[in-house]
């Protein structure tokens, strides 16, 4: 369902390794039906094509559907009567399972089948299945990445090449890295679906992306980059949730100061990394392309191959449903922090109020920065506003990474 980008890279793969697949499986994995309401007539499999849903859920010979169109409606319905009809759904839609994986996964559970989404958090990365199998001897205690090519690429060319925020987002345009209305990226919306999955999969229930204080990257300038890399870090969007010893936990996205030694810090341009944190193995890991058409393609065709091999049983993929309570008020949230300020006196007053901070001074004006110590979000913003009382101008704030 659905021949865009990712859709027209699953049926090639399906198409030219054919004979890998049938080594797999031990048969033919057959394209029966293409669902989409435009006309492709050089494709290969043109004849395929149908504009109706109602032939692929009449359709008893299909098993498994792949469902790539994207959005939340109408992919929820579809992939909702896909399951109550019996047939197991791939998708690679991060939108439709922050906001209804609970849910599908219930009506997969009810009718015995399978609703497998390896390609919706690291595109062509895998995270999910590593996550639900090989680290099951683990209990994870934290999961942190950067889920968001785009944001990634953008950030590498400022901290890189010296570009202000709005040339690299139109460089990312131009390479097609970044939409032309880059908004779900930049204000941190994809990142925040991505790391809600896998915090869903990582505690057991559904996170929700409303429920998670969630910032972009528009706010940060050449300046903080500069800053940063004397202070000993780099820049980067984080997606990040920590256990704590509650059993509640600690979920945010936002722009965070990431140390040059963390495996994330060399994470550049449009690639991903999501490092999770086992009792048992420590820091894995995960690095790669996370967008782009054959690569996430490659992790959705590997789901089919995974649904086919269990069609007369159901993977163990599941999370209960959630209401917010197991998750912690943003102001609870404790770090680090990093503050770019400009006035006078702006340092001895910052000392006054933050107590130990390492400071960097520009020579001439009134422009400095400082990191603190960790505390909680809520003091941090009391202090922060005492500051901004006492004539000093806060220009920036920008929470540092324990990763």
């Amino acid at each position: 369902m659905g021949h865009g980008v990712v859709g027209s890279g699953v049926a090639e793969i399906l198409l030219t390794h054919k004979q890998k697949l049938f080594a797999s499986v031990g048969e033919e994995i057959y394209v029966k039906k293409v669902l989409d309401l435009r006309e492709f007539p050089d494709s290969p499999i043109a004849d395929r094509f149908t504009k109706n849903f109602e032939d692929i859920i009449h359709d008893l010979e299909i098993r498994v559907v792949v469902e790539v169109m994207g959005g939340l409606h109408p992919a929820y319905e579809f992939v909702s009567r896909c399951l109550k009809a019996g047939k197991s759904v791939v998708t690679s839609n991060k939108e439709l399972v922050a906001a209804y994986g609970a849910d599908l996964l219930e009506l997969a559970r009810q009718e015995n089948v399978n609703f497998l989404f390896e390609a919706s958090v690291g595109g062509g990365i895998p995270i999910i299945r590593p996550m639900n199998q090989c680290l099951v001897a683990n209990i994870v205690n934290e999961v942190a990445g950067i889920l968001n090519g785009t944001t990634n690429f953008i950030l590498t060319k400022m901290i890189e090449d010296g570009m202000q925020f709005e040339d690299a987002l139109r460089l990312a345009q131009d390479l097609g890295f970044a939409e032309r209305n880059p908004a779900a990226d930049i204000e941190g919306h994809d990142a925040c679906r991505k790391i809600c999955i896998l915090a869903s999969l990582a505690f057991g229930k559904h996170i929700y992306p409303q429920s998670v204080h969630t910032e972009g990257i528009t706010k940060i300038t050449l300046e903080d980059v500069k800053y940063a890399e004397k202070f000993g870090y780099v820049i980067k969007l984080i997606g990040r949730v920590k256990k704590l010893p509650n059993g509640k936990i600690d979920i945010v996205t936002a722009p965070m100061l990431v140390p040059f030694k963390s495996q994330l810090a060399n994470i550049d341009n449009e690639f991903n990394g999501i490092m999770v944190r086992g009792d048992c193995t420590g820091d894995v890991v995960f690095y790669g392309r996370g967008a782009g058409k054959l690569p996430t393609a490659s992790a959705v065709v590997a789901d089919v191959v995974d649904c086919i091999s269990h069609l007369k049983q159901r993977r163990f993929l599941y999370w209960a449903d959630g209401d917010g309570s197991n998750i912690i008020n943003v102001n609870d949230s404790v770090f680090a922090m990093y503050v770019r300020v400009k006035g006078k006196d702006a340092v001895s007053k910052a000392q006054a109020l933050f107590g130990d901070i390492q400071h960097i001074s520009m020579p001439g004006n009134s422009r400095a920065a400082f990191t603190t110590g960790e505390m909680t979000y809520g003091v941090f913003i009391e202090k922060i506003n005492k500051l901004s009382a006492d004539n000093v101008e806060v220009l920036s704030t920008i929470r540092i990474g324990d990763l």
